[in-house]
């Protein structure tokens, strides 16, 4: 059994070089909601020098809010801001010998994409234009999987170590009590119950089925280096293999 283990990086939170250590792929801050060209660069160097795979992080152009507020913009607009992130940490990683991998959408974007297929087809378009060989990452069952396949993309599924779920599959809004998980034991033990038996137990209780390729570890959460390397040995030690999704 295999996974992949990734994490948002490029956001200046101060933990990136022992992440990339723990983990497999990088979500890479593509200058919108965080970072620049020169962090780009070197977050790039970094994931290469760590044998680490690298992706885009493209977000809705709000480094006031972290990229974690809904601009509203039309679908157009955000076809245009995706292709454009992604080109630019394209040009850095076909720059610095890297290839690109993957591209997952930031904060809102992610999470509107869940449900609203007009953003989702944007951002799957986006991602096609640039290189119809990336992998696009999204939430399970959502749709912008479903848009990435129509668009002949290859997906890849994606969960949270250290996020609350609903009963549907959802995450809890971070403005909801129970979205984020703070208490590293308890968040090690779900992370290796979820690949081992493909479901998440909801806040409510119940039990939720998840079919996924990749765990997400967030860059900016406190201890977020030490809680990915403590999933790394629980998953490992698990006999689990984390690779990425490039690797054979």
């Amino acid at each position: 059994m295999r996974i992949d283990l990734n994490a948002d990086v490029g956001e200046l939170a101060g933990q990136d070089e022992l992440l990339m250590r723990c983990i497999t792929s990088a979500n890479v801050a593509c200058g919108a909601h965080a970072g620049d060209a020169v962090v780009m660069r070197e977050t790039v160097r970094l994931a290469r020098a760590n044998d680490v795979a690298v992706g885009a992080h493209p977000g809705f152009p709000d480094r006031e809010g972290f990229g974690r507020r809904d601009l509203h913009l039309p679908s157009a607009a955000v076809l245009a801001f995706v292709a454009d992130q992604v080109r630019t940490l394209a040009a850095i990683t076909a720059d610095e010998g890297v290839r690109l991998q993957h591209v997952k959408p930031h904060g809102a974007l992610f999470n509107i994409a869940v449900a609203d297929r007009s953003v989702a087809d944007a951002i799957a378009r986006a991602t096609a234009s640039i290189d119809p060989s990336l992998i696009l990452f999204g939430l399970p069952a959502s749709e912008l999987i479903a848009a990435g396949a129509a668009a002949g993309l290859r997906t890849a599924r994606e969960v949270f170590a250290d996020r609350g779920y609903r009963g549907d599959g959802t995450l809890v809004p971070r403005s909801e009590k129970g979205a984020v998980i703070h208490d590293a034991a308890s968040v090690v033990a779900r992370v290796v119950s979820m690949v081992r038996e493909r479901a998440v137990t909801a806040v409510d209780g119940t039990r939720v089925p998840l079919e996924f390729d990749t765990i997400c570890v967030h860059g900016d959460t406190p201890g977020a280096a030490d809680l990915a390397g403590r999933i790394r040995q629980a998953l490992t030690s698990d006999g689990i293999e984390l690779k990425s999704l490039s690797t054979p």
